[in-house]
Formats: structure tokens, sequence, C-alpha cells
């Protein structure tokens, strides 16, 4: 065992380092999960209007699946820059911000009046939303060592079940009671209230985030210098076996080799989420609104314990690598389950396949994150992280648009065979997880 990392291990056991960890979960934890609670409803909450929209304001099912999609253009475009910044200004000011801007523009979804308002709103949305996801994970490399970092990521992915769990009833019972209000549909009562959220959201991150541990006025000093200098230590080893500065991270072959494992995902996540009310609603027979609302609430439920449960339990190399590969095959078989299920008619298994999917794709996406937060560090970690994020998150809008397509190019009655065609790429990330055990990184050390 060398010196370094006899040295880690030892910081990693002392009662007053887990007493820092401990503080700064229950301080930052809580308001991360709130602003991703309320990004991820305000990027999903249109899959409640796509019928409305189309009633209403004539939006296509082709300009539709453009825009659900378009979002990760604008988001992917200013994905890095938006990192970069956060890692000049400080997380404090720059998360609070790109909650207040995305929150004004989803709220001006209530004023769509065609196809191409609708559009040029889900760009404006991706552009202003860039940089919160990698912006976080980044903040939570600088306050959280590896060894507990998965967990960490897990209760920040907790916020897409609550959102979902919440969301979706909230969602659909503001349509319903939006009906109500004189000169307004329910679908812009909805975008108006959840994006007014999200500002207050950003207002609240404002007061609640610190800008690393130095700053943290619940620490003491003891637990102050105990996290700086444990975290100081792993940058240390990122340093010395990292890619340096921007350009270099941009070129590594490990960020690119887990940009391409975070699309597959993305493609699954998003495919399966934007067309979760309409699935549902074809699934069981009930209009779009709060019924259908209430049990896309269920699969979200039971993700949150797989979530949280596996990234608890992901504490080893070995185990992130076993449970990325399971939940990724997991997720490709039970997509082509929920497909099978609508194609038969049979509803039961139909939420049973959908319960499964999430509770996968949920708990894979920590692990995945783990790997490249292991490596990077300083700029670099600005730089690849916000790539990663950038170019897989193209997922999403790859994800809409093959659906729409292979169903089309098929003519499938029942849209099963888009549904089809989502759940292969799970299967290509599946046979990449397993093979990161070729990587060796000095930094892996600390996990065993």
């Amino acid at each position: 065992m060398s010196e370094t990392t006899a040295t880690s291990k030892e910081l990693l056991a002392r009662p007053v380092l887990k007493s820092a960890i401990s503080k700064a979960a229950r301080r930052l934890m809580p308001m991360l999960v709130i602003l991703y609670v309320v990004s991820f409803l305000d990027r999903t909450n249109v899959g409640f209007a796509e019928a409305a929209l189309g009633a209403d304001k004539g939006v296509s099912a082709a300009a539709f699946a453009l825009g659900a999609g378009i979002f990760f253009i604008g988001y992917a475009l200013f994905e890095i820059p938006s990192n970069l910044l956060l890692k000049k200004v400080g997380a404090k000011i720059w998360l609070a911000r790109i909650a207040i801007t995305w929150g004004i523009v989803s709220a001006c979804f209530a004023f769509v009046q065609g196809e191409t308002s609708f559009v040029i709103l889900r760009f404006l949305l991706g552009v202003t939303e860039a940089g919160l996801f990698p912006g976080v994970i980044m903040y939570l490399a600088e306050w959280f060592p590896n060894k507990v970092r998965v967990q960490m990521f897990a209760i920040f992915y907790l916020a897409q079940p609550f959102s979902q769990m919440i969301g979706n009833p909230l969602s659909g019972w503001l349509i319903n009671i939006g009906d109500q209000v004189p000169g307004l549909r329910g679908w812009q009562v909805m975008f108006f209230v959840e994006g007014l959220l999200a500002v207050l959201a950003g207002i609240a991150a404002f007061f609640f985030l610190i800008n690393g541990p130095a700053k943290a006025k619940f620490l003491n000093s003891e637990e102050k210098y105990a996290l700086k200098e444990v975290m100081a230590l792993e940058d240390t080893i990122k340093d010395e076996t990292g890619p340096r500065g921007i350009l270099a991270a941009m070129r590594n072959g490990r960020v690119w080799y887990f940009t391409v494992i975070y699309f597959c995902l993305q493609v699954a996540v998003y495919g399966v989420t934007f067309f979760l009310p309409q699935q549902v609603s074809s699934l069981t027979g009930q209009k779009v609104g709060l019924a259908v609302g209430l049990l896309i609430a269920v699969p979200w439920f039971f993700g949150i314990f797989s979530c949280y449960f596996i990234g608890k339990a992901a504490d080893t190399v070995a185990k992130r690598r076993k449970f990325g590969t399971v939940l990724f095959i997991s997720t490709g078989l039970c997509i082509f389950g929920s497909a099978w299920a609508g194609t038969n008619h049979q509803p039961v298994l139909g939420m049973i396949f959908i319960t499964l999917a999430v509770c996968s794709f949920l708990a894979v996406g920590p692990v995945v994150w783990s790997y490249p937060t292991a490596f990077l560090a300083g700029s670099a970690a600005a730089a690849g992280i916000g790539l990663i994020n950038s170019l897989g998150n193209l997922g999403g809008f790859v994800a809409p648009i093959l659906r729409t397509a292979v169903n089309e190019a098929t003519q499938s009655p029942t849209g099963s065979m888009g549904v089809y065609a989502l759940g292969v790429l799970p299967f290509v990330a599946a046979a990449m997880m397993f093979a990161t055990r070729r990587f060796k990184n000095k930094a892996d050390d600390l996990l065993d």
C-alpha cells in the first residue's frame, strides 16, 4: 500500500471528517435537490401539454418532437461556457442565476402562439438551464470525497423521482383547475405556475449555497481542515493522472468514452419521460390529467429507493462497474417489455416494466458520474464534465425524434416500434460500462 493511499484511507476514517461530510450533506443537499426537482419538472412538463398544444395552437406531432428535443441543442451549446463561468464566479451566484432565468422562460410557455414560438422557447429553455446539472456535479466533487460521492450524486438524483411524484400530479391538477380560470387554458396555468417555482428556488439558492468548505460557517475549524485536506489530496492525484486544462480535457479519450455512455443513458431517460403521460394514458385508457399524473408517480416512487440504496452500496470500483452494467441491461430489457405490454394491451405488466425501467436508469446515473469526477479537477473538470453532460444530453434531442421517426417509418399503430428502438442503446452502454475494468486510475485506490 502506498503512502498516499494509506494517508487517504486514514483521513477518510477520521470522525472529524465524517462529521464534516454529514453537516455538509444536511446543509447543501436539500437545496440542490429542490433546484433539480424544479428543473426536471420544467423540462418534462411539456408532455402534459402535448395534446392541448396541438388542439389549441396547432402544434403538430413533428413540431412537438422537434421542440421537445431542441431544448438539448441550446443546452449543449452553452453547457461548457456556463460551467467555466460557474468556476469563475462561484456556485452561489451562478446556480441561482440559472434557476431564475430558466423559470422566467418556462413561465413564458403560457403565451405560446404556435409551432414557431413553441420551438423557440424550448431552445431558450435549454440555453438558460445550461450548466445546472454539470455545475452541481462539479460542485459536489469539490465538497465530497470520492468514497461517498456516488451517495451524494444519488441523493441529488432523487430529485428526478421526487419531481415526477410531486410534479406529475401537480401538473395534472394545475391543468384541471386551470381550465376553470376565465380566459385561460389549463396548460397555460401549469406552465406559468411551475415557471414561477423555479424563480423562487433560484432566489433561495443564493442564500443557502456556499462556495466551498473554507467559507462554510456551519463547520468548525477542525472540520474545515479535515475536509479541505482530503479534497486537496484527491485533487493532487487527479492532477497527476488526469488531463490538465480545458483543451486537454476535451481531447481526453476517457472523457469521450463516458460521453457516449451518458448519451445512451439519456436516450433511454428522455425517450421514456417525454412520452410517459401519453404511454400511460394509452395503457390505461385514461385521459391525461390528475389520474394519469398519479399513476405516473408510482414508478418514480420506487425509483427513490433504487437510486438511494444502490448509490449507497456502490462504494468500490468493482461494485460500481457491476451495478452499472446490470442496471443498463435492466433498462433496455424493461423498455422492450413496456413496448410489448402496450402492443398486447397488458396495462399491469406495462406499468411494472415502466417502473423497473425507471428504477434502473435512475440508479445508474450516479454510478456513471462517479467515473469522470474521479480523474477530472479544476478547469479540466469544468470542461470535461460540461462536455460529457452537454453532448450526452443530446440523447434527449435524439430520443423523441428517433421514436417518432421509427413509428412513422414502420406505421406502428401503438407506437411500440419507436419504444423498441430506444431500448437498444442501453445495451451498448452496458457493454461499455463492463469494459471500464481496463481503466486504471490512481484515485481508485482510495475506494478499495
